[in-house]
């Protein structure tokens, strides 16, 4: 009890650091799994035994006998079916030319790659290698996103190493199953006709299988013959069901048929897949905390042995300097990304969860039968898996600033609220060279956003995810515009030293506006203007304007009209090189206001008599 109790608490506090110092979880999992384990039983414990054993001779410790394959097994398919949801064929379409290649020419390349390099530098045979290279293809977004969060990168950089990681986990999954279920039919290595045959029956019963039941999951939720607070447990057990039935009709063919059975329910625009994909990522991170342990802990000291030399040594080179920046070469080229994005996008490519998870789990079933070379596959793995995270979690920001994508400013605009004045002015700033983002929990105002080609996400402010987004990494300008002043506040609160390096802004309340002690130094605009105000403004004139300033008293006399005018309210000070200066409603001073300096304000065109006579 204590055991099972320890690796809980563990992993979950392993998550936390994982949080907290913003690193992959698997960094920390899987140096507590080994701490526990192989390192306790040789350095720490005075009897040599591991503070936690998940076998101990086969049929004691926490899963005896076969046990343990159970639960991997499980936990694994599991794990494998959220990551097939995620993947959408749409996605696939329009995430552009390079990201289609990398996942397809990039995981071929390292797929043939990496099995010649582990072939000739460790003597596997050709099955265990390209077992171990279809393992390695997987990046992942649980590794990329803790790396990239704080760099702030261009977004094109970002978005290709983002979507990589999204679409190659089930894709690399699918290819490491389809290569082990090849090689589990005949352990003895003479593919045979009757071997063949076996492989084909489990891709027939784990794709059909797996397809089947994922429209009839999706079928029953949509006639909702499941109460909604049994829908995700539900879907729980018809996952393990299915994994189990297509493994009792064709042994090893149950990973597969989950794989397509996430990625058919996931490409089914099903209205509850929100919901399911929610509780599945819950459940991950909890299964994912207890299984890395686990697996780090039950490797031997004599299996690190194994790859004690500078083989192993030899063959990470190859996977990190030889192999990867090959396939993105090759990937990108005629794209438009220039050689130093090239270079950045071939330094980081570190393996993540999937891999080290399903190395696991098939090493240790190739080795229970015996296959000659199954015992190098997790130690392996796990070397690559923990030296690309380690060596692309410190050094790409440096990487970054050497070859010179690092953005020295973040420009990016963040505002929070898609509503109709949020919409018009993002769509100004974007039309004048600006990356702006606009969140919103309302579907309508999303869509209508980005209809006006404005860049918009749907998501909860109160939500973790828009943290993790590393395409918001050259946001640098947060500017809380919702009708609600309590969100407005938050976001302030929340997402200010993260989005708002630059400048973080929100919209005045109504009290502040009738109070000018109030009058708050994040105060966005005019302090004489609320939410209210911009809205009916932009109802009465759905325009931005500009008007050309002479010098810094005109500014103060445009000023000044615009806030004693109720259809009139200033935005910001476009300077003579077309950089935007926000207007606070806490100080509207601008320091050098020199020729070509423009004022943008929102509302009416400018009666020029009007000025000249105020100038008077």
């Amino acid at each position: 009890m204590l055991e099972l109790a320890g690796i809980i608490i563990l992993g979950i506090l392993a998550q936390w650091v994982a949080w907290k110092f913003k690193i992959p979880a698997i960094l920390p999992l899987i140096l507590i799994g080994l701490l526990v384990g192989p390192i306790a039983a040789e350095f720490l414990s005075q009897d040599g035994t591991k503070w936690i054993e998940p076998i101990w001779n086969g049929e004691e410790g926490l899963f005896p006998g076969e046990s343990l394959f159970y639960f991997v097994s499980l936990a694994i398919s599991i794990i494998l079916f959220e990551g097939g949801l995620t993947l959408k064929l749409s996605e696939i379409k329009n995430v552009g030319p390079v990201i289609t290649k990398l996942i397809t020419i990039g995981s071929l390349v390292t797929f043939f790659g990496a099995a010649i390099a582990a072939r000739f530098i460790f003597e596997l045979s050709w099955e265990i290698s390209f077992l171990f290279s279809g393992l390695i293809i997987v990046t992942g977004p649980t590794v990329i996103t803790p790396i990239l969060r704080n760099i702030p990168l261009k977004k094109d950089v970002s978005a290709v190493l983002k979507w990589e990681g999204i679409l190659i986990d089930p894709i690399g999954a699918l290819v490491a199953v389809l290569v082990y279920e090849f090689i589990s039919v005949d352990a003895g290595g003479e593919f045979t006709k009757t071997a063949l045959i076996e492989f084909g029956k489990i891709v027939l019963f784990g794709s059909t299988f797996g397809f089947t039941f994922a429209h009839a999951l999706n079928f029953i939720f949509n006639k909702k013959w499941v109460p909604h607070y049994l829908m995700n447990v539900f879907a729980l057990a018809a996952v393990l069901g299915v994994f189990v039935l297509s493994d009792a009709f064709a042994h090893e063919s149950g990973l597969l048929a989950v794989v397509v059975m996430g990625m058919v329910l996931g490409n089914s625009n099903s209205p509850y897949l929100k919901d399911i994909l929610y509780f599945k990522e819950s459940l991950s991170v909890l299964l994912i905390s207890i299984l890395f342990i686990l697996l780090a802990a039950n490797i031997n000291f004599d299996e690190l042995l194994l790859i004690y030399n500078w083989k192993t040594a030899l063959l990470f080179a190859a996977v990190v300097f030889l192999i990867r920046p090959l396939g993105v070469l090759l990937s990108t080229l005629g794209s438009t990304l220039k050689i130093n994005e090239k270079l950045f996008i071939s330094w980081v490519g570190p393996r993540g969860i999937v891999a080290a998870g399903i190395a696991s789990l098939f090493g240790l079933k190739l080795a229970s039968k015996g296959v000659t070379g199954a015992e190098y596959i997790t130690p392996l793995v796990f070397v690559i898996v923990l030296g690309t995270v380690l060596l692309n979690a410190t050094t790409a920001r440096l990487f970054a600033k050497l070859v010179g994508v690092f953005l020295k400013q973040s420009n990016g605009i963040l505002i929070v609220g898609a509503s109709k004045v949020s919409r018009l002015l993002g769509h100004y700033l974007e039309s004048n060279g600006r990356h702006v983002v606009l969140i919103d929990s309302n579907q309508n105002n999303i869509t209508k956003a980005k209809e006006l080609g404005i860049e918009a996400l749907s998501t909860n402010i109160y939500s973790e995810t828009l943290t993790d987004n590393i395409e918001l990494s050259d946001v640098g300008y947060l500017m809380a515009m919702t009708g609600n002043s309590d969100i407005n506040k938050y976001a302030i609160n929340k997402f200010s030293k993260q989005f708002g390096e630059n400048g973080a802004f929100r919209l005045v309340t109504t009290e502040e506006m009738n109070n000018p002690e109030k009058n708050p130094k994040e105060g966005l605009f005019s302090h004489t203007d609320d939410y209210n105000n911009l809205a009916e403004v932009t109802r009465k004139f759905p325009s931005i304007q500009e008007i050309e300033i002479d010098d810094e008293d005109h500014y103060k006399t445009l000023i000044e009209i615009t806030n004693n005018d109720k259809d009139m309210i200033p935005l910001f000070l476009k300077d003579d090189k077309g950089e935007f200066h926000i207007i606070s409603s806490h100080n509207t001073e601008i320091d050098n206001i020199g020729d070509d300096c423009k004022l943008v304000y929102l509302g009416k065109p400018f009666d020029v008599e009007e000025v000249a006579h105020e100038e008077d």
